[in-house]
């Protein structure tokens, strides 16, 4: 190709400083690109490489996670915005490990899947989303939902769910709100594990104590109530049953953010004892692989409290 091929530089420049050196071609070619420019470019051995259909990155090796991002919204047109995983990411949430980037479009689009994209025609398509540069994405109500619905495991819709609602990302009423607005097939999960949450259930490791509770039949607990001794508030412990005193904690690190949140942990643990009250505590791995212990620590603390003195404590609810 002659080094004298005129087309518009600045504008492809700022383009691709804008797409994270994704382009498509048709932009390529708005800049004055011509085809055999573009062939020059995809050339084997050439500097740029093609993505998806009409999508190319402009240099080689694997594309990053934003390329990929901006790819697919190439690919889906205008109106696409991303969700599940892909929106996860850019709220910070664990998202569901998936090759796949999922872009919502129109229902009337005739956007197909391809590659790493997987297209979801909807009439729903959000009102408002949120923007990062040139990169769309749901807000993480929707993202939660769709991801969850790709799930099949109740434990990982239950770490999504939790995680976003404990990192203050999602509301529960408004998760409840996607849920009922979406579609019912491959729903029930998320409507448990949502029902969960409602009940006070705040990690996936408590879901799975109050699963190991009802099926050792034992009495049903508060969960993520605030507890106080007289006017000093002491703790919100994951389990409480106040008629016993007895309070159960899981120690799980997964769910602390730092080495402070772990010694607040502690500091918990002295101030409910100091207060009277019976304090357990089990480890996710406990409560998966030794559920008889479990519940037979929580049976004898529950009988042990309920043969002395309560102490007196006020609880109010989890919100």
């Amino acid at each position: 190709m002659p080094h004298t091929a005129e087309f518009d530089r600045p504008a492809l420049t700022g383009l691709l400083a804008s797409q994270h050196g994704v382009v498509a071609r048709r932009q390529a070619l708005g800049c004055g690109l011509s085809e055999k420019g573009l062939r020059y470019r995809l050339r084997a051995g050439g500097p740029w490489q093609r993505l998806l259909p009409g999508v190319y990155l402009t240099h080689t090796g694997l594309p990053s996670q934003d390329q990929r991002d901006m790819a697919a919204l190439l690919h889906a047109g205008p109106a696409g915005v991303l969700t599940g995983a892909a929106a996860l990411r850019r709220f910070g949430l664990r998202a569901p490990l998936t090759p796949a980037v999922d872009v919502l479009v129109p229902v009337t689009s005739r956007k197909r899947d391809a590659a790493f994209v997987r297209v979801h025609r909807t009439a729903r398509l959000p009102r408002g989303f949120c923007v990062a540069g040139e990169i769309r994405y749901v807000f993480a109500p929707r993202a939660v939902a769709d991801a969850a619905r790709g799930l099949a495991a109740l434990a990982d819709v239950r770490a999504l769910v939790a995680g976003a609602v404990q990192q203050g990302q999602c509301h529960i009423t408004h998760l409840a709100e996607e849920v009922q607005a979406g579609p019912v097939r491959g729903s029930a999960l998320l409507r448990r594990a949502l029902a969960e949450v409602g009940d006070g259930v705040r990690s996936s490791a408590e879901a799975d104590l109050r699963d190991l509770i009802r099926r050792a039949r034992l009495p049903i607990p508060m969960f993520n109530p605030r507890l106080f001794a007289g006017p000093a508030f002491l703790a919100v412990p994951d389990c409480w049953w106040p008629d016993a005193g007895v309070a159960a904690e899981v120690d799980s690190r997964a769910w602390h953010l730092s080495p402070r949140d772990w010694e607040r942990t502690l500091a918990r643990h002295a101030r409910m004892s100091a207060a009277g009250l019976i304090v357990l505590h089990f480890t996710p791995r406990q409560i998966r692989a030794e559920p008889r212990d479990v519940a037979a620590a929580i049976r004898s603390a529950l009988a042990a409290g309920r043969n002395r003195p309560q102490p007196r404590i006020r609880t109010i609810p989890a919100a």
